[in-house]
């Protein structure tokens, strides 16, 4: 019998145990600000009411509501990570809902931004790109810069039909811009596409194989705002020239829908490049309807500086 006895003592002190810590739990919940507050709200609410629901009460007040209790997003102490309880009184009864917390949503609205800038081929720190890292204090960048932040903060309901042609040495910084430009217009749920010029032309002659070719040529011609970087560096025959640039950019032209540039040639130099196919005709009537399309869809803007790549 002496193993039950102190069995049975031993869980009658861990009961009262219990029942103290649970006393004291229910003191604490319901001299909360938070629950004074809640029955100021709904003074209808009894004390037999608060026993029923006293579960929902300290599941409510012991978690955080406006990110105050939570770290980081990623060390949020709720039950749903992410979401912050809400109370609901129907009568005599206690609800609780759960919203998305603000962090949590400032999460998703950034993960639905970066959504919207599509890419081929860039680099990850172009993706990331901001105004705010532009080098400022260059000088010889600060008409580029000028003209980049005038252009979103100009932006409205109405997209511009025009973008920009950043031209300049190699490794002043002209992709960024493209980058910042993007990640801006996200901000304001404009999709845009990114396109290495390169690496185009190099997708552009394998989607002939799987006939997807027109489809791809399809959706540059309609993505809301594209980007051409580098434009002038790929090696490309006449009709990638003709039929798929030149197609690309009548469209867009017609539409007046913005098309932005880089390239390390100004236009009448790109022009010079484009005259000569990879075959080693010379055009220059064809290439001079490239870079005059590339005129009514963009702004020009040399870009100068150090070489940051060095």
């Amino acid at each position: 019998m002496e193993p039950i006895q102190h069995s049975l003592k031993k869980w009658m002190r861990g009961h009262k145990q219990f029942q103290q810590r649970l006393q004291k739990t229910k003191e604490d919940v319901l001299k909360s600000e938070e629950i004074l507050k809640l029955l100021e709200k709904h003074p209808s609410l009894t004390e037999s009411d608060l026993e029923k629901n006293l579960i929902k009460l300290y599941e409510y007040q012991s978690q955080s509501k406006q990110c105050e209790k939570c770290p980081t997003r990623e060390q949020c102490i709720n039950i749903l990570p992410g979401y912050a309880p809400r109370v609901e009184v129907h009568q005599s009864e206690i609800k609780l809902a759960y919203d998305k917390c603000p962090r949590q949503r400032k999460q998703e609205q950034e993960e639905s931004q970066k959504s919207l800038v599509k890419s081929l081929y860039m680099p990850k720190e172009i993706l990331e790109a901001n105004l705010e890292r532009l080098d400022y204090n260059d000088p010889d960048r600060g008409k580029a810069i000028e003209k980049t932040v005038h252009y979103i903060e100009s932006l409205d309901d109405v997209l511009p039909g025009k973008g920009m042609y950043f031209h300049g040495p190699f490794g002043v910084g002209k992709t960024y811009f493209l980058g910042a430009i993007a990640n801006e217009l996200s901000k304001k749920n404009i999709p845009s596409m990114i396109i290495y010029m390169p690496e185009f032309v190099r997708e552009i002659k394998a989607s002939i194989k799987d006939d997807s070719m027109n489809e791809k040529i399809e959706a540059f011609k309609n993505a809301p705002v594209l980007m051409l970087d580098d434009i002038g560096a790929e090696s490309q025959s006449a009709w990638f020239r003709d039929e798929v640039l030149g197609s690309i950019l009548q469209f867009r032209m017609m539409e007046r829908l913005p098309v932005f540039f880089t390239s390390n040639y100004s236009l009448e130099e790109l022009e010079q490049v484009m005259m000569t196919s990879s075959r080693g005709d010379v055009e220059q009537v064809k290439a001079k309807r490239i870079t005059e399309r590339i005129r009514q869809l963009s702004e020009i803007v040399p870009v100068e500086g150090k070489n940051r790549r060095g």
